[in-house]
């Protein structure tokens, strides 16, 4: 998944990497695994209305959020 965020830069899930992404607008990417199950595969990520990102543990069976 990927989606927008409140902070301007893109956020993507990493299913079989099991991390979620950043990139920001001069294409700089960084990956996140802190609070992560493993072998999670986080699948869908949204932007939350309080400014966070939401995403879903498909294999975890969790939804893990992200403040930019």
């Amino acid at each position: 998944g990927i989606a927008v965020g409140p902070d301007g830069n893109l956020w993507f899930s990493e299913y079989s990497g099991n991390r979620i992404g950043r990139i920001t607008p001069t294409g700089t990417v960084t990956e996140f695994t802190t609070g992560i199950s493993a072998g999670a595969n986080p699948n869908f990520i949204v932007a939350g209305p309080g400014g966070n990102l939401w995403f879903t543990e498909l294999t975890g069976n969790r939804i893990g959020r992200i403040a930019p």
